[in-house]
């Protein structure tokens, strides 16, 4: 039997067997907004306030009800269409809440990085790098991929925000890992996508500026504490921390010895 794969990063797809099922499939734009919603949800069930939110935000429709049964009508015939249907798959309405159930074996891309991002720290942790590499692999695959690059709502951000953090986590651990089998180079190019993903994340530039001095390039770390130090002021008026200052100070003791 084929296992369900449910994309909710990149462009939104549905893969069961030989059957796909694309993002323009689910009824628009508004059935694409409820199914990643029902999809992305650890239980896989919402208050219908808050999938009513997700799809309207603060304008819902005058006939809600009307508006939203045709949309998860919509959904069930589009899953139906690739083979999921009940008793096997189902969304379901019960007290208030609406209910995602899929196949017990479903595999969904956010669910698989999450759960991945773990295992890699879990691995790292004793000690087994082949591990922590390849989960690492995993979760940044998926992190790099965007959420809803073409929506935009406050849920959607949240969402975003967890995946960045989630990126960033496997990124690090990459970078780690690398640093530690002895390869600079990718240990910096890891350490340097971080930043890109958030570059106000200071532990970042600390990191980057130690794995340029260790590679002996005292000058690029030098300069990786000048662009922290010049975001930080031009954008939050502020200055580095006292840890980053403490790494950049090492850098310049050990530039004189």
């Amino acid at each position: 039997m084929a296992q369900p794969r449910i994309y909710l990063t990149g462009r939104v797809l549905v893969e069961y067997g030989e059957h796909r099922l694309d993002e323009h499939q689910l009824a628009g734009r508004q059935g694409r907004l409820a199914f990643v919603c029902l999809a992305s949800h650890p239980a896989r069930m919402v208050s219908r306030n808050e999938l009513v939110e997700a799809i309207w935000e603060e304008h819902p429709p005058t006939e809600l009800d009307g508006a939203l049964n045709a949309i998860v009508s919509k959904l069930r015939r589009a899953l139906k269409q690739v083979g999921l249907a009940p008793p096997d798959t189902a969304i379901e309405t019960r007290h208030g809440s609406i209910a995602l159930r899929l196949p017990a074996d479903t595999w969904v891309d956010l669910e698989d990085a999450t759960n991945a991002i773990d295992e890699a720290d879990g691995a790292w942790r004793r000690g087994d790098r082949r591990s922590a590499w390849a989960w690492a692999n995993v979760a940044v695959s998926v992190g790099r991929r965007p959420l809803l690059p073409d929506l935009g709502a406050p849920w959607i951000e949240a969402r975003r925000a967890a995946h960045r953090a989630m990126l960033v986590r496997g990124l690090e651990r990459l970078s780690e890992v690398s640093r530690v089998n002895g390869e600079p180079d990718l240990a910096v190019q890891y350490a340097a996508e971080v930043l890109d993903v958030d570059p106000f994340r200071e532990p970042a530039y600390q990191r980057l500026m130690r794995l340029y001095a260790d590679a002996g390039n005292r000058a690029e770390a030098l300069r990786v504490f000048g662009r922290c130090r010049e975001l930080l002021r031009e954008e939050l008026g502020a200055s580095p921390s006292p840890q980053t200052e403490a790494v950049f100070l090492d850098i310049l003791r050990a530039e004189g010895a």
